[in-house]
């Protein structure tokens, strides 16, 4: 994708809300659900339209952890470990998906399909050790269940979350 559409694109998503800084946070999350990353060019953008300054983008980009600036992978898992699934083997998770995908946290395979973070919590505790995919939660896990689950993603499904 080029830089001049990418600008466009990002216009496009910006203009949907009236050009005024407390927007800045949706335009910013909308852009990063386009393009799973927020782009160089797309900041510079929002910066004008919005009329704040790119500093301040920047800032805010930076301070929430949510926001990246590094492209993701199709899939976005996200690993707990909170105090629950820490204590249930959460590292072991880790462990599995460092073995089958060959990353660690905070990278994305050379294909661009699976991206790896871990988070403190996301709320299932009851399900602990637990992982999202996307949006789809995954929990009682052990290493065999998740290997089927990364395979189902891999061949471009997804199983139940059960």
């Amino acid at each position: 994708m080029d830089l001049s559409q990418i600008k466009q694109e990002t216009l496009v998503v910006a203009s949907t809300y009236k050009p005024e800084p407390r927007f800045l946070l949706a335009v910013l999350q909308d852009i990063q659900r386009k393009y799973k990353y927020l782009p160089k060019q797309s900041l510079e953008v929002v910066s004008e339209y919005l009329d704040v300054p790119l500093t301040k983008v920047y800032g805010v980009v930076t301070f929430y952890k949510a926001f990246s600036l590094t492209p993701k992978g199709e899939n976005i898992i996200k690993v707990c470990d909170g105090t629950a699934c820490h204590i249930k083997g959460s590292m072991n998770l880790i462990t599995e998906i460092k073995a089958v995908l060959g990353i660690d946290p905070g990278q994305t395979t050379a294909d661009g399909k699976f991206s790896l973070e871990i988070v403190n919590c996301i709320g299932s505790c009851a399900l602990a050790p637990v992982m999202m995919i996307n949006e789809s939660y995954y929990g009682k896990l052990t290493p065999a269940k998740l290997r089927a689950v990364l395979e189902s993603y891999r061949e471009g499904g997804m199983v139940d979350a059960k």
